[in-house]
């Protein structure tokens, strides 16, 4: 990719990617301006999801409910097999729910064609994998502005707005490196800018300090917390780890396949998640 440098201040991300992107449009278009879901960012009413694998049936969601306001950082926290990413995957337009409800920022997706979830998934959410899922033959500059240079976006823009999210996430002259150069937390930062390159009101995380060592980890939560502050949107992290759902304002607790309760996490540390959802897991 060749792009004409240029800079541009963090905070005005939203804007100029919006600006960019078009008019708002018709509800369905995957685009700001669908069903609103009753106001909330995230509403998930009644929704199942079943597997089948070798011969047999994997019931992963039975009657998931949730409502996320937003903006702000929240976590979905489960043990192992619990659903959460299962979930995520349907909240990110990467699955579809076998029934029941799904609003992601004011779009119904449960009513919506493979295309417009197609646009939703580009322009209005941001993705966070465990396993970064970079381009190892890209640069760190050009991994951020590989959605948009596929969408056939202008150079000069992406150029702009792939270097401000790099620098805003201290990885000011790591552009020009391959994956293979960075270190695990980079790398991690370098996929959140991809995320944010179009400035989404929702950003889903599943489980993205899976790979990391600890200190790397507690920086990234706190990033992740900072950026949903900042730029006023809703965060999302899948998690099983305390210690990561302590940096969220509220964490949704799933077992087997629904949401059991909700912890009131400010103020809490990693013991005082631990305590509540073991009580919460006990009394289900």
């Amino acid at each position: 990719m060749r792009v004409e440098r240029g800079g541009i201040n963090v905070t005005a991300l939203g804007s100029h990617a919006s600006s960019e992107s078009g008019p708002r449009s018709a509800p369905g278009d995957g685009r700001p301006g669908g069903d609103s879901g009753s106001g909330a960012v995230i509403r998930c009413s009644g929704v199942h999801k079943t597997y089948r694998t070798a011969g047999r049936e994997v019931r992963a969601l039975r009657g998931v409910d949730l409502t996320i306001d937003g903006p702000g950082f929240y976590a979905i926290m489960g043990a192992s097999g619990s659903g959460k990413s299962t979930l995520l995957h349907l909240l990110a337009a990467l699955d579809a729910p076998d029934r029941g409800e799904l609003f992601v920022s004011g779009h119904a997706l449960h009513t919506m064609t493979e295309r417009q979830l197609t646009n939703l998934r580009r322009r209005n959410l941001g993705i966070v994998f465990q396993q970064f899922n970079l381009i190892p033959t890209l640069t760190a500059r050009e991994n951020v502005e590989l959605p948009g240079a596929l969408a056939g976006d202008s150079a000069a823009g992406l150029r702009e707005r792939s270097e401000a999210l790099l620098a805003s996430l201290g990885l000011e002259g790591r552009g020009d490196h391959r994956p293979d150069a960075l270190s695990g937390g980079e790398q991690q930062r370098v996929a959140i800018a991809r995320a944010l390159l179009y400035a989404p009101r929702v950003v889903l995380a599943d489980e993205p300090t899976g790979n990391l060592d600890s200190v790397s980890a507690e920086k990234l939560w706190r990033l992740l917390g900072g950026i949903a502050q900042e730029q006023q949107i809703t965060v999302v992290m899948v998690t099983h780890e305390p210690a990561a759902a302590a940096h969220c304002a509220r964490v949704h607790v799933l077992q087997d396949g629904a949401v059991t309760g909700t912890i009131e996490s400010e103020g809490l540390d990693a013991a005082g998640v631990a305590t509540r959802y073991q009580e919460l897991v006990r009394t289900a």
